[in-house]
């Protein structure tokens, strides 16, 4: 596909709404950013993080661009303010599996639009999904309260619903965005202890909170798609 074609349909099927709060949305991340003077890595995150919420929502393949480029510099952050269980998952699932997802939506998009084809999971699949994500979580919680991890149970949880998340948006199933939902929440009350404990990072509280909202959205207009398909 030439770049000037990549580039037409990737900013083609935007709604009135969408145009408009989707670039609000980001403008308020950085001016807030700017005037508390947070930590750069976390506004760039928090920029890249939410580009990427929102291109993966619309189904846009530059979506894994915007998420490569947040991939490491949340991993900086989550470094900086001793959340362990993020940082093991963003370098060591996140990072291939964005490039894993550049290859295989690239095979399942529509010529007119350039959108994702989406699909969602059966009965059988989510139940052995989301009880193995229970499970792990319980472990995750064990293991990084022995190593000291600042939020043991909400890092369990989000890290391990984010591999799952990520696994689904992968596979373009609906369900991401329950996983999405809960994991986002999570982080959002996570980041805010975080920077209650000092850390400068109110750009990183504010991204998890728009995800939360995008999730919530995104739930919303991928059902309605494929109901009428």
């Amino acid at each position: 596909m030439k770049i000037l074609e990549f580039i037409k349909k990737e900013l083609s099927g935007w709604g009135r709404i969408e145009r408009i709060f989707f670039p609000v949305c980001i403008l308020i991340i950085v001016l807030t950013s700017l005037i508390l003077k947070d930590n750069k890595a976390a506004l760039v995150s928090a920029i890249c993080g939410i580009s990427y919420s929102i291109l993966a929502g619309k189904g846009k393949l530059s979506c894994y661009f915007f998420g490569l480029c947040g991939t490491f510099c949340y991993s900086y952050i989550s470094f900086k303010n001793a959340l362990y269980g993020n940082l093991a998952l963003y370098i060591l699932y996140y990072f291939p599996m964005q490039i894993l997802g550049i290859f295989k939506w690239k095979k399942h998009l529509k010529n007119e639009s350039g959108e994702i084809i989406k699909t969602k999971l059966s009965t059988k699949e989510r139940l052995i999904y989301f009880s193995s994500a229970i499970l792990l979580s319980g472990a995750g919680y064990i293991i990084l309260r022995y190593f000291g991890d600042l939020s043991p149970a909400i890092d369990a949880i989000t890290s391990v619903f984010s591999v799952l998340g990520l696994l689904l948006t992968v596979k373009r199933c609906v369900e991401q965005w329950y996983v999405w939902f809960v994991v986002n929440g999570l982080s959002t009350v996570m980041w805010i202890e975080a920077y209650l404990n000092g850390s400068n990072c109110f750009a990183t509280i504010l991204m998890w909170a728009v995800y939360w909202i995008l999730s919530v959205y995104f739930l919303y207009t991928w059902n309605k798609e494929i109901k009428s398909i």
